[in-house]
């Protein structure tokens, strides 16, 4: 399990866009995410740098994420 947090989801369009995104990666089994907080959880064994990789991809960037 991986937890961290992506400050540009300000919606519920982010939010599936976040989704999609981290759900596309190996190694990913699950994505929750509370919109509200800001905190996304994903079940499995990704690497950091392919979650780091598809956020950005979207659009996005991540808060928290061990750095490799």
């Amino acid at each position: 399990m991986v937890a961290f947090k992506v400050p540009g989801m300000t919606c519920g369009g982010c939010a599936a866009s976040v989704r999609r995104a981290l759900g596309a990666v190996a190694g990913v089994e699950g994505v929750e995410i509370d919109l509200e907080s800001k905190d996304v959880r994903v079940d499995g064994a990704p690497s950091a740098d392919a979650l780091r990789t598809a956020l950005d991809k979207a659009g996005f960037e991540a808060e928290g994420l061990p750095v490799a």
